[in-house]
């Protein structure tokens, strides 16, 4: 039963918050601990006794029923609650770097000392307008998100709050017109082609052949770029394959038929250290490629004898590099010419491009099959993409060799008619001396760790 104590012009309720003392060897012992209040909320007083007994009651009956927040942890400050809830979440690393990054700079910062269990609905609105008028509407959508998820676990997982602040409800007030997708405009080849020839004049060939693999897979740009290895790339796959039934089973489906790559992996930095992790949602996937794209890759890893197909300017893991920085930003928006050591000429902006993330060439490959003339099934367009059809209509369906085949073809005559024959500039293939007399050879595979999960 509550304990109610009156203090000359002050009335206080004291019960069992449902926990023990814990004592030196860190097991609960059998001494209880107490919550207490002098009031029904924050700066306001108990009428009477009565009331305040009533109110030790309904907090006891809490406790019984698993639904009492101990006062102590109610009052855990917001940003010590964030960062303890980053370390106990189990996500995928490339996650974890997204949530780190906005913890940092915005959760922690904005809410830094209010107590998880005191935040309301209208703080945290008014939270909700603040971020949506200082960043963009992705990141706000991204943050209110995050924000959410923290809230429900406070809630449900840790018991520092009775329930969530924040409030679906219909809208009202002032009408704010409904936000939509940025439209995507029709995009050429001729652009895509130009990104290509900007890339050869930063990159080199590596640069050139990586748009158009990127254009003409769909690969997910940057991890499943980075992490295709030699092993997995069509000029040893499926041959190089360490799994024995995999390996079987591509060699007896392709054969010398097709030129397919294996996506196995992608590339992160964990901790600051690179590490070979699986593909998003787990989709590993094996792509056919047309005949052009294979030789590119044979050029590309002609040109070095490093594990990784696609290398920096200086023949090193893509993962180390400020790659916006000193690759796409000036393939899409040009960089002035250059003389001296690093000489290279006028690399031209691409409209088109403008503004445009690099993951624009991976939908550029999804609206490519979704051309009239493609005749691609939609099993097929979603599982080179790395997707995996919703319902009975995924449960059944199936990629056949007859549906990659058209792949194939449908692609090598998009190059060869929009852009052999177009006329369009082509480098020449780069020449490898042959290997030195000792000289090892070249890597299959990385010697990065593998993430598990």
């Amino acid at each position: 039963m509550p304990s109610v104590e009156v203090r000359g012009n002050s009335i206080r309720v004291k019960w069992w918050n449902g926990t023990y003392k814990l004592g030196d060897d860190g097991k609960p012992t059998k001494k209880k601990l107490y919550d207490s209040a002098s009031g029904p909320e924050p700066g306001v007083s108990f009428e009477d006794e009565d009331e305040a007994h009533k109110y030790g009651l309904d907090r006891e009956y809490e406790v019984r029923h698993g639904k009492h927040i101990p006062h102590a942890s109610s009052k855990t400050p917001m940003d010590e609650y964030a960062w303890t809830w980053y370390k106990a979440a189990d996500l995928r690393p490339r996650s974890l770097d997204a949530y780190k990054s906005m913890i940092k700079t915005v959760i922690a910062p904005d809410w830094q000392g209010r107590p998880v269990g005191e935040i309301t609905p209208i703080e945290y609105e008014r939270w909700k307008n603040s971020i949506e008028r200082r960043y963009s509407d992705n990141y706000a959508a991204q943050l209110c998100g995050l924000f959410r998820t923290m809230m429900v676990d406070a809630m449900t997982k840790y018991k520092l709050r009775a329930d969530t602040p924040i409030v679906t409800h219909s809208r009202r007030g002032r009408y704010t017109k409904k936000k939509v997708r940025r439209e995507k405009k029709h995009l050429p080849i001729e652009p895509i082609h130009q990104l290509a020839v900007n890339a050869h004049t930063v990159w080199g060939y590596t640069g050139w052949a990586y748009i158009w693999t990127l254009a003409f897979t769909g690969m997910r740009p940057p991890g499943e770029m980075y992490g295709l290895q030699r092993g997995y790339a069509s000029p040893y796959w499926p041959a190089s394959e360490p799994d024995d039934e995999r390996r079987e089973e591509a060699a007896s489906r392709y054969g010398t038929r097709l030129h397919a790559l294996r996506v196995q992996h992608q590339v992160y930095r964990v901790d600051g250290k690179p590490m070979l992790a699986g593909p998003k949602y787990e989709s590993h996937r094996t792509l056919v490629i047309p005949p052009f794209l294979h030789h590119m890759h044979e050029a590309v890893l002609a040109s070095h004898d490093q594990p990784f197909v696609f290398t920096s300017m200086t023949g090193r893991p893509l993962v180390g590099t400020n790659f916006n920085r000193d690759y796409w930003y000036p393939i899409r928006d040009g960089a002035d010419e250059r003389t001296g050591r690093n000489a290279r000429p006028k690399v031209p902006a691409v409209p088109e491009m403008a503004k445009q993330d690099i993951y624009r060439l991976r939908h550029w490959h999804r609206a490519l099959l979704d051309e009239p003339g493609a005749d691609i099934p939609k099993v097929a367009k979603e599982g080179r993409l790395g997707h995996e059809l919703p319902g009975m209509e995924g449960a059944y369906s199936e990629v056949t060799l007859a549906m990659e085949e058209r792949i194939v073809k449908y692609l090598q005559e998009v190059w060869e008619k929009r852009v052999v024959a177009a006329g369009l500039w082509m480098p020449s293939f780069p020449i490898r001396l042959p290997l030195a007399a000792g000289e090892a050879a070249s890597p299959l595979f990385s010697s990065l760790p593998v993430l598990d999960g």
